[in-house]
């Protein structure tokens, strides 16, 4: 088992954060550690890397007891805070040293290691360059190979796209997949659609306690969308969208975009609104889903699960 925690639980003062955490992952892959902010998504990642010791519970990686063999377990993590932790006026060689011996790795395999997570992570033509000098998306790339290095069974990584622009963005999660072929990955997020991205698992923290665990497609049957944001730069009437078949209702937002509310699938509405579009020459710029949504799916969980 490369993660398992029993009954965790956590309190800050007299309130507590999370409440009979129950986490097990055998497999490697991407698994999304989904909830909304204050859910208690950081406080679990934060006890499993062995950085916040838990009111209650135990924390086992690759099936070492974390409470009672504290360094041979986190040899086995890498951690990626949702900042990364890094020394802006190193070097990016210079880190990444300083990295390989705080994790206690072999003084002969730390140049080796170092070259490698570099290649791995697109860094290396930036190597004598000072991390306070790189663009954002850099930054995140050495705050990755830090987590990694050392070869880790489990790679923990909290909100790693957060803060980056949408480039920027595609080349970290490409990233993150390309780690998850050797390594499983906890992905934390609050934004469903790039869990959906990423993840092949999902396990929902709402109000500290589980809410949802198990596969994406099995999470997506609660996530269906019932409404979808328009952005047009010649939007027709909302009497006109309203005669397109599924549409219900369609309320204009702003001068150029539209929610249209409707019933059916999210694919087949799409697709109908991209041939009218077309055909009434609207100009469609964007077409997504009402973020709105996963609210709505947060509430009917957390229903679900005080039942």
């Amino acid at each position: 088992m490369i993660l398992k925690t029993e009954h965790l639980s956590h309190k800050y003062s007299s309130s507590w954060a999370i409440r009979d955490i129950n986490i097990d992952i055998a497999d490697s892959g991407i698994i999304g550690l989904l909830g909304s902010n204050g859910a208690g998504k950081s406080t679990t990642m934060n006890i499993i890397c062995g950085s916040l010791n838990p009111t209650e519970g135990n924390v086992f990686i690759n099936d070492i007891d974390l409470r009672k063999h504290p360094l041979e377990a986190k040899k086995q993590i890498g951690f990626l805070p949702q900042t990364a932790p890094l020394y802006t006026d190193l070097t990016i060689d210079e880190y990444l040293v300083y990295c390989a011996a705080l994790r206690l790795m072999d003084k002969q395999k730390i140049r080796e290691a170092v070259e490698e997570v570099k290649e791995r992570c697109g860094i290396a033509h930036f190597s004598s360059r000072l991390i306070k000098n790189l663009s954002g998306g850099y930054r995140q790339r050495v705050g990755i190979a830090q987590a990694i290095i050392h070869k880790p069974r489990l790679v923990v990584m909290d909100e790693p796209t957060n803060g980056l622009d949408p480039n920027q963005m595609i080349e970290v999660r490409k990233l993150i997949r390309e780690i998850a072929e050797e390594h499983t990955v906890l992905f934390s997020s609050h934004v469903l659609s790039e869990v959906n991205l990423l993840c092949r698992e999902v396990i929902m923290i709402e109000g500290g306690r589980i809410v949802f665990s198990d596969t994406m497609d099995a999470f997506n049957n609660y996530a269906q969308a019932s409404a979808v944001l328009m952005l047009m730069d010649n939007p027709p009437p909302a009497a006109t969208l309203e005669s397109i078949k599924g549409v219900l209702r369609a309320e204009f937002i702003s001068n150029k975009q539209a929610r249209i509310h409707f019933e059916g699938s999210e694919e087949e509405i799409t697709n109908l609104l991209i041939t009218a579009s077309v055909n009434g020459g609207w100009r469609l710029r964007e077409i997504n889903p009402d973020k709105g949504v996963l609210d709505e799916v947060f509430r009917q969980l957390s229903d679900t699960a005080g039942q």
